[in-house]
C-alpha cells in the first residue's frame, strides 16, 4: 500500500521479524499465532511469503527451521524473492522473547486493520464521486465491507471449561429464583413456555406457515403479551405491512373492538370511552416498529444494534424473512441471498445475545398434498422440507415452529370428536436444546390475535398501563404520506385480516 497524503501506512516491520524469528526459533510458536495471524495481514510481501511458508510446513507436519524454510522457499522459487538466506538468518536473531510473540501478532493484526479502513475508505471517496452508482447500493457496499472487516476482527480465544461451567450454573440460579421458571423471555403462552423454557438469548427462531395462517397475528399477540405484561422492549421490522395497519391489528386485540369498526372508526360513544380507557396501555407499551420496505439485512443490523444500545431490545421479530435482500453480499442466485440472510440473522442474535424470531413462507407443497392414510388432518399438516426457497433457514435456525389453521382446509375435527372450529396448532418441528410437541392455541379472528385455550372467547381482565416504554414508529409513511410498498404479488402472502 503506497503512502497516503504524505504519510506511510501503518506498519510494525520489526514486530514482524519478531515474530518469524521466534516460530524458527521455537518449534511451538507458530501454535500461539496461527488463529491470529494470516499471510496478508504482514506489511512487506517477503514476510508475507515467508509466514505462508510456515503455515505449509506446519500443514506437512514438517519441521520448521532456518534449514527447512530455505528449502521451502527454494522450492517454490521465492527464496531470492524474500532476501535469501541471509534474510532469513537475520530473523533469527531479531527475536526479544518468544514468550511475547502472541502480543507482537496482535499489534501486526492491528497494523493490518488500521491498513484496511485506510484502503475501504479511499473507496468509499473514490466511489462517492461516482455519479453513475446508486447512493443506495454505496451505502450497503461500504457497510458490508465493513461488517466484513469488523467480523474478521471478533476472534475469540479458546477457554477452559470450568469458567463455562461457573456461567452455566450461574444462569440456572437465576432462572431458578424466577417465579416463571423460565431461563429465556416469555413468549406469553404458557405451553409454548414451558416446552421452551421461554425464547433463548442467541438464538433464531423460524416461525413459518401458509398464506392466512396467522402468522402476523401470533407474532402481534406475542409481541402485546411480551411489552405489556412483562415490559421486555421489543423491537418489530415489518416489510409487508405499514406501521399504521400493525397498530390498528394491536389496537383491536387490546382493546377486544372488532376490526371492522376500528377500521371504519363507527364506534359508539360506549365503545369510545371503553378504547380510550384501554388504549393507554398499549400506548405506553415499549414496542418500537419499523416497516421499511424492501429491508437489507445490513440495515436490520444498524438499527438493531442502535435499539439494543438505546432501549436495550429483548427480541426482534422480522415479517417476514423472503421480503428482506442482501444485495450488497453479491449472491449468485435468490436461494443463495436466502441462506445468506439466514446466516446474518443467526450471526446478528449471537451478536446482541437476544432471541431474533424470523416469519417464513412455506412452499406450495402442502396445498396439494393428500395422505395414503386418508387422513386430511395430516396431510394439510406443514413439513421441514415445506420451508420456502432455502434449506438454509431450516439448517441456521435453532427452532422452527408452524402455524397451521386446520379449519381453514375446512378439517372441523380431530377425528377423535375434539372440535378444531377456532383452533390453530402451534407445532414445534425443530428444537436444538429441548423437545418437539404440538401445542393447541385459540384464534380469535374478529380480534386478530392468539390466546392460550384456558383463556377461552371471554375477555381478558388486564391491569393498568405498565410504565416506561411507548411506542416508536419508523421507516416509511412517517409525514401522513402514502407508504411505499413492494409488489406483493407474486408472494401470495396472506390477502385476508388474519
Amino acid at each position: 500500500m503506497a503512502a497516503l497524503g504524505g504519510k506511510l501506512p501503518p506498519q510494525a516491520p520489526e514486530f514482524e521479524e519478531a515474530v518469524l524469528g521466534a516460530i524458527l526459533l521455537d518449534k511451538d510458536a507458530l501454535q500461539n499465532v496461527v488463529e491470529i495471524l494470516e499471510p496478508e495481514h504482514f506489511y512487506l510481501e517477503a514476510n508475507q511469503r515467508i509466514y505462508a511458508a510456515m503455515q505449509r510446513l506446519n500443514a506437512n507436519m514438517a519441521p520448521i527451521d532456518m534449514l527447512t524454510m530455505c528449502e521451502e522457499l527454494k522450492r517454490t522459487g521465492e527464496l531470492d524473492a524474500v532476501g535469501g538466506r541471509v534474510y532469513i538468518a537475520k530473523l533469527t536473531s531479531r527475536v526479544g522473547a518468544a514468550v511475547n510473540i502472541e502480543y507482537h501478532a496482535r499489534l501486526i493484526f492491528q497494523k493490518y486493520l488500521q491498513r484496511s479502513l485506510i484502503h475501504l475508505g479511499g473507496e468509499m471517496v473514490t466511489s462517492g464521486y461516482d455519479e453513475s452508482k446508486d447512493v443506495e447500493d454505496l451505502l450497503e457496499e461500504a457497510e458490508n465491507n465493513l461488517f466484513t472487516l469488523s467480523q474478521g476482527s471478533m476472534k475469540r480465544d479458546v477457554i477452559q471449561i470450568s469458567s463455562t461451567i461457573d456461567e452455566a450454573i450461574q444462569q440456572m440460579d437465576a432462572a431458578a429464583k424466577r417465579e416463571d421458571k423460565l431461563s429465556g423471555i416469555a413468549s406469553g403462552f404458557r405451553k409454548i413456555d414451558e416446552i421452551t423454557m421461554g425464547w433463548q438469548p442467541a438464538t433464531m427462531v423460524v416461525i413459518a406457515a401458509r398464506p392466512a395462517m396467522g402468522k402476523t397475528a401470533f407474532v402481534l399477540s406475542m409481541a402485546r403479551k411480551m411489552a405489556i405484561d412483562y415490559n421486555l422492549p421489543i423491537a418489530m421490522f415489518s416489510l409487508e405491512m405499514s406501521n399504521v395497519e400493525l397498530v390498528k391489528r394491536l389496537m383491536t386485540a387490546e382493546t377486544e373492538i372488532p376490526s371492522e369498526k376500528i377500521k371504519s372508526g363507527r364506534l359508539s360513544a360506549d365503545e369510545w370511552a371503553h378504547f380510550n380507557e384501554r388504549i393507554g396501555r398499549l400506548r405506553n407499551a415499549p414496542i418500537y416498529i419499523d416497516d421499511t420496505p424492501g429491508l437489507s439485512v445490513f440495515d436490520l443490523r444498524s438499527k438493531a444494534r442502535i435499539l439494543k444500545k438505546k432501549h436495550d431490545i429483548k427480541c426482534i421479530i422480522i415479517d417476514y424473512l423472503q421480503l428482506m435482500t442482501a444485495s450488497a453480499m453479491k449472491p449468485g442466485s435468490r436461494q443463495e441471498e436466502v441462506s445468506m440472510i439466514s446466516r446474518s440473522l443467526k450471526g446478528l442474535a449471537k451478536e446482541l445475545n437476544i432471541p431474533v424470531i424470523a416469519l417464513s413462507q412455506l412452499n406450495r407443497n402442502v396445498e396439494g398434498r393428500t395422505s395414503d392414510k386418508g387422513s386430511a388432518l395430516d396431510s394439510k399438516r406443514p413439513q421441514l422440507s415445506d420451508l420456502r426457497e432455502s434449506g438454509a433457514i431450516e439448517q441456521d435456525a435453532d427452532m422452527v415452529c408452524f402455524i397451521h389453521r386446520p379449519e381453514y382446509y375446512h378439517i372441523l375435527d380431530d377425528g377423535k370428536g375434539n372440535s378444531l372450529v377456532g383452533m390453530a396448532q402451534f407445532i414445534i418441528a425443530k428444537h436444538r436444546s429441548g423437545r418437539i410437541d404440538d401445542v393447541l392455541l385459540r384464534f380469535q379472528a374478529e380480534l386478530i390475535r392468539f390466546e392460550d385455550v384456558e383463556a377461552g372467547a371471554a375477555l381478558i381482565n388486564r391491569d393498568e398501563p405498565t410504565a416506561g416504554g411507548q411506542i416508536i414508529i419508523s421507516g416509511a409513511n412517517r409525514d401522513g404520506g402514502a407508504t411505499a410498498v413492494p409488489d406483493l404479488s407474486a408472494i401470495n402472502e396472506d390477502d385476508t385480516p388474519f
